[in-house]
């Protein structure tokens, strides 16, 4: 794993969608030794807080790692301001157990928004062992949709639903994945998005007796397990997404348990950084 004092110099960034942003990394360690599934955990600055992010490509002979990110919070608004030749001060990785891959059969996989990022690779990686993988990605409109034309170079079937209609049908993902499920003999569905989306498609897949793999993301601080900050339950045990995840069997995870803890965090984040934008404004910026 590599994580040292050097700095990460920014190759190349590119704007994805109104709210999603890419960059391309020059990290020769953690490119040679990513696999699908993998992610890194970063720190912008010396002051920075840690967040991590799923490596979404990387090139082991180029030395250089893909990261899509939503913008969102504070680290990653500031990452949004990043340009060719900036330099992040940390990145630790690769982080994670990768993704089992084999010779399936036929898979499906299903993201939600940013998470379709996380399934580009295990795609790549699945048809390298001549699979067949049906995609299936949603997004609230088609401007959200993230990396279309990647995911539909390589899928044998690319399925697309928006909450308005906008791109492919009106709807939700569990629709095509249903149909899916009921006309083809689908070995493994892998799920990655939203809590609630992940719990929906694992209690789709449950009668079917398909084999489906969720990738949590809960909070995380320094990747290790140190911390207990992402654990969650699953099976009836304490597992902690860092380092035994972040996928895990979506029929044995306790969703109710994990939103509740999102939903606790996310109310804490949004308090604070309510307070840190009113300290920095001193009362002068609009609400």
């Amino acid at each position: 794993m590599q994580f040292n004092n050097a700095m990460f110099k920014v190759l190349q960034k590119e704007t994805v969608t109104p709210q999603v942003d890419s960059i391309i990394v020059d990290a020769p360690y953690i490119a040679r030794h990513a696999e699908a599934g993998n992610f890194v955990v970063l720190r912008l600055n010396e002051r920075g807080e840690r967040i991590p992010l799923t490596i979404a490509e990387s090139d082991g002979e180029k030395g250089t790692i893909t990261l899509l990110f939503q913008k969102i919070g504070k680290t990653t608004e500031q990452m949004g301001t990043l340009k060719k030749g900036d330099a992040i001060r940390d990145i630790a990785g690769p982080l994670g157990h990768a993704t089992p891959i084999k010779r399936y059969g036929h898979c499906v996989l299903v993201g939600g928004g940013i998470g379709s990022a996380t399934l580009f690779p295990i795609l790549k990686a699945l048809k390298r062992k001549r699979n067949r993988v049906t995609v299936v990605l949603g997004a609230r409109s088609k401007e959200l949709i993230v990396w279309e034309k990647n995911f539909r170079e390589h899928a044998n079937d690319l399925l697309l639903v928006t909450d308005d209609g906008s791109s492919g049908r009106k709807g939700i993902v569990t629709i095509p994945l249903k149909e899916v499920l009921e006309t083809a003999k689908v070995k493994i569905v892998i799920a990655v998005g939203p809590v609630r989306m992940m719990q929906a498609v694992s209690d789709l897949t449950k009668p079917f007796g398909v084999r489906t793999l969720v990738s949590l993301n809960p909070v995380m601080v320094e990747g290790t397990g140190m911390c207990g900050a992402c654990r969650v339950h699953v099976g009836g045990r304490t597992k902690f997404a860092c380092i035994e995840g972040p996928e895990f069997d979506g029929h044995e995870v306790d969703f109710h348990e994990l939103a509740n803890r999102q939903g606790f965090y996310r109310e804490e984040e949004a308090a604070a950084m309510k307070a840190y934008k009113k300290k920095e404004c001193k009362g002068n910026c609009r609400k």
